[in-house]
């Protein structure tokens, strides 16, 4: 054995090993429907708050109203649940197209690392709710999914951390420029969502 068919074989062993120890049954088609969901979901909120034909000139609804916050939940959660149930269902068909499990050592890992930043934002936001700072919601559930994502990463792909930041980026900017949280919504959960999907789906799944 020569010394380019050892780097070789050194090569392949290494990138088994680094397989082995990644969660790699996450779908990037699952993402691109997830950013699909968001888009609609974003849509709908946009409509519930601004209408189509405003009285004031800005929109026809306030979040403070009881009844609007109510429907822009429901709206959030729907968009919630439909995301993770086909992120999970896309994850088990791949993982049983290749034979394995999603429910395993480095599966319980990645879960691991990103509940914490998943709870502790997701309380927060609940806290800002019911302190009427409702402005402040979009941008620090992108920085907290983005921060989620980044400690994730270390489990899965690595463009998983590049998302994380650009999430985070843009929940920043959100905070920075206020009255714009649907639009940053869409672009984090929506439009980041499907390109990111694109690229693990042409990248690792073609």
């Amino acid at each position: 054995m020569n010394q380019q068919e050892l780097l070789k074989e050194i090569g392949q062993i290494r990138n088994m090993m680094e397989k082995s120890s990644k969660f790699m049954s996450i779908s990037g088609l699952s993402g691109v429907l997830i950013g699909c969901f968001a888009l609609v979901g974003a849509g709908a909120a946009y409509y519930t708050v601004y209408g189509t034909k405003s009285d004031f000139g800005y929109r026809d609804y306030y979040v403070l109203d009881q009844q609007v916050l109510w429907k822009l939940i429901v709206i959030a959660l729907l968009i919630l649940l439909v995301s993770i149930v086909t992120g999970v269902l896309m994850a088990k068909a791949k993982a049983k197209k290749h034979g394995q499990t999603i429910w395993n050592p480095t599966s319980k890992a990645l879960l691991k690392a990103m509940a914490i930043p998943l709870i502790t934002g997701g309380l927060f936001s609940l806290i800002l709710i019911a302190r009427g700072n409702y402005s402040l919601v979009a941008s620090s559930l992108l920085i907290f999914y983005g921060l989620s994502l980044a400690a994730a990463s270390v489990f899965t792909f690595r463009e998983v951390r590049v998302l994380g930041v650009l999430e985070i980026l843009l929940g920043l900017l959100a905070l920075a420029f206020p009255g714009y949280g649907v639009w940053f919504w869409a672009a984090g959960f929506g439009l980041l969502h499907i390109i990111y999907g694109l690229i693990v789906h042409k990248r690792y799944e073609k």
